[in-house]
Parts: structure tokens; sequence; C-alpha cells
């Protein structure tokens, strides 16, 4: 408990700017709410909240340093797997189709509210975990574990986006969904828009992360 204080308490500027951008998201769509009388983007505020379960996780590892090895593992999984929760709410913007020109700026203006907040979780969370795993690996393995994740969870946002697959399904539906991947592995000809997406989003986020990891080590120097 006193680690995780004393978390808050250096991270308090950050924690803060955060809350507030995710309740300028809901004021948004509060707004969109009351204005259309539709509650057709909703369900942004629970893709929303999947994208706060890695940032949580990392949070927490990063104030337990004293954590099991093999417990602190479990828990990476975990994190792994809801993390392209996160930048899924990107491809939200797919649902624009579904309305008409009424209000569209409202429509977009919300949807890039939860998508920004969604991208910015997901780089404190990944930064979180980097400093996690130097702490057990060398610096050139940590690079390519995290690289790594990148195209993973771009990999991630595909299977949710376009085969609808949800996060807790590797328990619920793990041999469909490890047969769907295996698939798209073994057949990439005939799932070339797979693998185009995750080299595509891959580099969307390889680029943000770039730019957002520089970002922070130059406030930190």
């Amino acid at each position: 408990m006193t680690a995780i204080k004393q978390l808050i308490f250096d991270q308090f500027k950050t924690f803060a700017l955060l809350s507030i951008s995710l309740l300028f998201s809901i004021v948004l769509l509060t707004i969109r709410i009351k204005l259309t009388h539709s509650f057709l983007y909703l369900f942004l505020v629970w893709n929303l909240f999947l994208a706060v379960i890695p940032f949580a996780i990392s949070t927490y590892l990063l104030s337990t340093p004293k954590l099991n090895k093999f417990v602190c593992c479990l828990w990476l999984c975990v994190w792994l797997l809801f993390l392209p929760n996160a930048p899924y709410i990107v491809t939200d913007l797919l649902h624009l189709n579904q309305r008409g020109l009424h209000l569209l700026w409202l429509d977009v203006l919300v949807i890039s509210a939860f998508a920004f907040n969604g991208i910015i979780l997901f780089y404190l969370s990944l930064i979180d975990v980097k400093h996690i795993l130097k702490k057990h690996l060398k610096p050139k393995i940590v690079t390519v574990f995290i690289y790594s994740i990148l195209f993973l969870s771009s990999f991630g946002v595909y299977l949710g986006r376009f085969l609808r697959y949800n996060s807790w399904e590797i328990v619920q539906n793990p041999l469909e969904l490890i047969g769907d991947i295996l698939n798209i592995i073994i057949s990439p000809s005939q799932h070339l828009e797979a693998w185009l997406f995750t080299f595509l989003f891959g580099m969307f986020l390889t680029v943000g992360y770039f730019c957002f990891n520089h970002h922070t080590k130059t406030i930190m120097e």
C-alpha cells in the first residue's frame, strides 16, 4: 500500500491530467446523447474501461517491486491479453459509416477523444512495463520485446475488430481462437488483409511509441 501511495504521489500530475482527459471524453459523449437522444456510442465507455485495465495492471506491478517473479509473469500475461483493447478504440472510427452528416463533427470529436485516451493509456502502460522488464532483462532484449508487443497488439486489434474476438476468449473459446490464428499464420496469402492491417497498424503504434518515449525521456532529463 505504501508503494502505491508513493507511486501516486510521484506521478500525481500524470494521473490528474489523465483523469481530466477521461472525464472530458465522458462529457463529450453526454453532450452527444443529450443532443441526439441516442445511446449509439455508449459502448465507448465499456471500451475505455477495457483500455484502463492494462494500465491498472502495469501500475500495480510497477508499485510492487518485490512481487514474486512467477506471479509477475502471470500478471504480464494477463496484461498482454488486455493491452490491445487500448489502441482498439482507434478502429471505432469505422462506426462513423453508420451515421449521416448531421452532427458528424461531434461524432468525430467523441470517438477521437476516446481513441486518444486509449492510445495514451496504451503508451503509459507500455512504458511502465518497459521499466519493470529493465530490472530483470538486458536493455536490448527489452527493446526487442517492447517493439514485438506493438505488433502483437496490432494483431490483437485485428482479431477484435474483424474476427470479433474478446480478450477473455482465450479462456472461454481457446480452440477456435487458436485455430483462426494458425490459419492466418499458415496461409498468409489467404489472409492478406490481416497481415497488411497488422503491419500498418503496428507501424502506426511504433511511430507513436517512438515519439511518446522520446518525449518522456526528454522530460525526465
